[in-house]
């Protein structure tokens, strides 16, 4: 367990792991980029990073820029590594508060298996740059303002159009948002005769009941008939 343990040896006594750390960043700011083990780079990045912010000296004078330069080159002991980091890296990096480095793990090292990663400066990989834009370039207004430009054309083409035959009349309906026309075609108006057919049928079957009801009289005129040829018959004896 790592209780207590800020500094990772590395396996090395102080002088050693100290100059070993010089000649990576030196050689870090030479090529911008560099392969090792994942432990190293993380020490690395804690050792080179704040000799990259030292020096940023575009604000200071020139004894400051001076001083600067003594104690970057106490730590990396290279007048070319020193230089190219004053000219080229600081002008670079000169608008990025912090985070120079960045660390791309590439797998296990045959052998005894160690973790392996490249460690880079952060603004001088050109194709992690790229990307970055096109991302960026992709999430502007003007691109949603053309996407809706070039969709409602779509739309409007897609609209049904509302035509009306010869010899039919257009009716029309008003709305609040729009107005649609619909024909009306003449068959509707022969249904509705057809209706009145059936109503006229249904008020003739109350003469029917009349007639029914006249059935009762005829059995009581042949009442009327026993009646009278009963009297008469009467009249007989």
């Amino acid at each position: 367990m790592r209780h207590n343990k800020k500094v990772n040896h590395l396996g090395r006594k102080k002088a050693h792991r100290e100059a070993m750390l010089s000649n990576m960043a030196s050689s870090l700011i030479k090529h911008k980029r560099i392969f090792t083990t994942t432990a190293k780079a993380k020490a690395l990045r804690t050792y080179i990073e704040p000799l990259i912010t030292k020096s940023k000296t575009s604000t200071k004078t020139s004894e400051e820029a001076m001083h600067s330069r003594r104690v970057v080159f106490a730590e990396l002991q290279n007048k070319q590594a020193v230089t190219e980091l004053f000219n080229v890296v600081a002008e670079k990096v000169g608008d990025r508060p912090g985070g120079y480095t960045r660390i791309i793990k590439t797998g296990a090292r045959l052998g005894d298996n160690a973790s392996m990663c490249f460690i880079e400066l952060v603004d001088f990989n050109e194709n992690m740059m790229k990307d970055a834009s096109k991302k960026a370039a992709t999430k502007t207004r003007r691109s949603r303002r053309k996407t809706l430009d070039t969709a409602a054309p779509v739309k409007e083409a897609s609209a049904p159009k509302v035509t009306v035959p010869k010899g039919k009349t257009p009716a029309v309906k008003e709305s609040s948002e729009s107005v649609e026309v619909s024909a009306v075609e003449p068959e509707i108006a022969e249904v509705s005769a057809t209706e009145v057919k059936t109503v006229e049928v249904s008020v003739a079957e109350p003469e029917i009941a009349e007639i029914s009801a006249t059935e009762p009289e005829t059995v009581e005129v042949s009442a009327t008939e026993e009646e009278t040829s009963s009297k008469d018959t009467a009249s007989e004896e």
